[in-house]
């Protein structure tokens, strides 16, 4: 994940069941490139071991605020100092409240009043102690502090319990710690990306479409903007939550999504083509359901006539934005996705093979072939989450280099 590479984060693990995943989010972040030191907690000390917190993260593990072998004696400064954001996960009931009010008699929460940079906490507690008024006016007020809040997730809790307060696993909060640390490099500028299928009514109930979950398009949205861009998200029917800090724009067909994109692309800098819009549509949409009843045992025909070319059309005028378009194929694919690139005049095109299982249509994951002219780029399969921040990378990379 690029956007952690050789970022510094200071992870305090106070004393929960949950503290078990610190070890894994270690491994994570190592793995990122971040660089990791770890403080722990009397209490952590009970639930996993810090030789394991070390041995993980490459570094001593402290847990006592009078350390004779920090610089000077000073350790909390020099880690406050040293870090770019602190993350404190697990954080309990008890460490909300003391951060909350301002403790600072041990070792976490004096290092946390130190810290002159980004600061987040990922709960993880029994969901009525989540819950209780208490708990909540710490929340507030650590909130009103500007600390970020990362979880707690819904579910099934060690002590039996169902509810919220459980911690968020690692993975999300990889992606939590890349976003708090996204350098803010695309503010001003905008983009315009459609994601999602279409549906092309038949009769009131029936439609055709395809198996777009727009995933990968409401992921590249996201990664925009986290880095600071102004977003606008042109999105056919999916089941999926508004992106954080991104406008989006709900349509059904395809005709409905042209006209939200010609709508809103003037003054744009980046338009991305992520949708799977449907080429052909029905020439005339039933009044009423069709029934198979009246036409017994006949068959059914549908007289179709192509939809309009959403990216061409983008692509043809004049100003426009910078234009990349996708290529979901099934074989041939660079050869595809070279022609397509060129009789529709883009700028570049990201292609994935859809007939992988593990990458194709409504899975997580995601590999693309990202080309432009004289250029290309692979990037391998990963969450798509983590691809989009790839192709982001890519796209204001190979922009910036031809404005």
């Amino acid at each position: 994940m690029g956007l952690l590479q050789d970022r510094r984060v200071l992870l305090a693990v106070s004393g929960g069941i949950a503290a078990y995943k610190s070890a894994d989010l270690v491994r994570r972040l190592r793995e990122a490139g971040a660089a990791v030191r770890v403080v722990m907690s009397a209490h952590a000390q009970q639930f996993i071991t810090p030789m394991t917190l070390q041995a993980l993260s490459g570094a001593r593990v402290r847990s006592d605020i009078f350390d004779a072998e920090a610089e000077q004696g000073m350790g909390h400064i020099e880690l406050a100092r040293w870090a770019e954001l602190v993350l404190v996960a697990p954080a309990t009931a008890a460490t909300l409240a003391r951060l909350a009010h301002g403790h600072a008699d041990d070792l976490i929460s004096t290092l946390w009043l130190a810290a002159p940079g980004r600061k987040a906490l990922a709960p993880a507690m029994n969901q009525q102690m989540w819950r209780a008024p208490a708990t909540q006016r710490n929340v507030e007020q650590l909130r009103a502090d500007g600390v970020l809040f990362f979880g707690p997730e819904e579910g099934e809790q060690a002590c039996g319990d169902v509810g919220p307060g459980r911690l968020r696993e690692p993975q999300a909060l990889l992606l939590d710690l890349a976003r708090a640390l996204a350098p803010q490099d695309l503010r001003g500028v905008r983009v315009l990306l459609t994601a999602g299928p279409t549906q092309e009514a038949i009769d009131p109930v029936r439609y055709i479409s395809n198996h777009s979950s727009g995933k990968m398009g409401y992921a590249l949205a996201q990664a925009f903007a986290d880095r600071g861009a102004t977003v606008t998200l042109v999105s056919g029917p999916v089941a999926l939550a508004a992106p954080v800090g991104v406008e989006v724009q709900r349509v059904q067909s395809a005709a409905q999504m042209l006209e939200a994109v010609q709508a809103g692309v003037a003054g744009q800098d980046i338009f991305v083509a992520c949708a799977a819009v449907a080429d052909y549509r029905p020439v005339s949409v039933a009044p009423r359901k069709l029934k198979k009843t009246e036409n017994p045992g006949a068959l059914m025909h549908l007289q179709l006539e192509p939809s309009t070319d959403i990216l061409a059309t983008v692509a043809a005028r004049r100003p426009r934005p910078w234009v990349v378009g996708f290529a979901a194929e099934t074989h041939d694919i660079e050869a595809y996705a070279q022609a397509k690139m060129q009789a529709k005049g883009l700028d570049m095109i990201a292609c994935n093979d859809v007939s992988r299982s593990d990458i194709g249509f409504s899975a997580d994951d995601n590999a693309l072939l990202v080309l432009w002219p004289g250029g290309r780029r692979e990037l391998a399969t990963a969450s798509k989450a983590h691809i989009a921040q790839g192709l982001v990378d890519t796209i204001i990379d190979v922009w910036r280099s031809k404005v």
